[in-house]
């Protein structure tokens, strides 16, 4: 069993940054994939960015080039640091880990274990 603590979210102005964290338990970590979500009010959950094992990601379009991705292994940790933000940007933020680590899945099926979620709200 994998649990999945988040922290880091919080009010920001538009253009701001904030950096997200997520610490997970077990001896395991460096094998998982590691991916961020988020859902804005009234949406469903949608895929942020994926981490595998080798450190290859992937992002959505809409955060590319404004969020960066990374894990530090001995700190079982991964990160999301999120800059230029926007209103859009505004949800509750997850990370999931997926067993699976060659994968950067943007499904959320593949993932096995997930967080409770922080919230990120972004003002205009």
């Amino acid at each position: 069993q994998v649990q999945l603590i988040e922290s880091g979210g919080g009010l920001v102005q538009a253009g701001g940054s904030l950096r997200l964290s997520c610490a997970a338990s077990g001896r395991t970590f460096s094998s998982y994939a590691m991916g961020w979500f988020r859902q804005a009010p009234g949406k469903e959950r949608d895929f942020v960015a994926a981490i595998n094992w080798s450190d290859s990601t992937r992002y959505a379009d809409s955060v590319r080039g404004r969020f960066t991705i990374s894990r530090d292994n001995a700190k079982n940790t991964v990160y999301l640091q999120m800059n230029s933000l926007k209103p859009e940007d505004t949800g509750v933020y997850y990370c999931a880990a997926d067993v699976s680590g060659y994968r950067t899945s943007i499904m959320e099926t593949r993932y096995q274990y997930w967080g409770q979620g922080t919230q990120v709200t972004v003002s205009s």
